[in-house]
């Protein structure tokens, strides 16, 4: 089996958030994903397989799509599937312009536009809850708004709050949600709004560039600032950059990728 690592919402290698992508004609066993997700020990390690149906396979373009984090599989992964559509677009089938993905979270396409690759997915559902001083406790400080969907979402009231603070990674384990967002709107003229997303109950101290979390933060900030395109910046170490596009009921995200490195994997 191909595995392919690749930088993902970034144009250069060394930033963005780092996924591997394994290319295979059928899934392995769970148990097998599970070690090679941990023995890879990147946040999300994705498998990709095609849908072999003949001609239906080159009309739908259609792959079946599964996630695995050191911790196990989870049901969705923004940055781990743009990954899996670059490797698709630029090293297995480079006459595509759009794949269609079968995954535990439902269907959606890739498309390839120019340098920007466009995932089209579900924005989340989510509902407005109270502030809690363990919210303020576990970031270290003081949290004006709070959204909950599959993931906690907390608003500050500066970018330069969210970039500096150091959170008590046990402390947020006892929050709500999968990840524990964090977020402002930006002090940077380039962009709409600044983020950084942990997500210690599976394993990742801090994740460093997240699309699925941005189905939540971007529906948001697009009420907020009243406007349906917005550029994202997710503040961690590495960095990255998110391009969101609200549409209804959905959420347009657009990033780039790099490849960094392509092995052989020996099960």
């Amino acid at each position: 089996m191909i595995q392919f690592i690749v930088d993902a919402f970034t144009d250069k290698i060394f930033s963005g958030n780092p996924a591997a992508v394994c290319v295979a004609e059928n899934f392995p066993a769970d148990e097998i994903m599970k070690n090679i997700a941990r023995e890879n020990n990147l946040s999300e390690t994705a498998f990709a397989v095609r849908q072999n149906d003949g001609y239906k396979l080159r009309k739908n373009n259609g792959y079946k799509l599964r996630w695995f984090t050191p911790a196990g599989e989870i049901d969705f992964c923004g940055h781990a599937t743009l990954a899996t559509a670059f490797i698709i677009f630029t090293q297995i089938e480079r006459d595509l312009s759009e794949i269609n993905f079968e995954t535990l979270r439902g269907n959606f396409s890739v498309t390839r536009r120019e340098n920007l690759f466009e995932m089209n997915f579900p924005a989340y559902e989510y509902k407005k809850i109270p502030v809690t001083d363990e919210m303020c406790d576990a970031i270290g400080e003081n949290v004006l708004e709070a959204y909950l969907s599959r993931d906690l979402l907390m608003i500050l009231d500066s970018a330069e709050k969210v970039k500096n603070l150091t959170p008590n990674f046990e402390k947020l384990k006892n929050l709500n949600g999968l990840i524990q967002a964090v977020t402002a709107k930006s002090g940077d003229e380039n962009f709409d709004c600044v983020s950084r997303i942990f997500a210690p109950k599976i394993k990742i101290a801090e994740d460093p560039v997240t699309g699925s979390t941005h189905c939540l933060i971007a529906p948001i900030w697009a009420d907020k600032l009243h406007k349906n395109f917005l550029t994202c910046y997710q503040a961690s170490e590495r960095g990255g950059i998110l391009f969101c596009e609200i549409a209804g009921d959905r959420v347009k995200i657009s990033g780039n990728a790099v490849l960094f490195a392509k092995a052989d994997v020996y099960i």
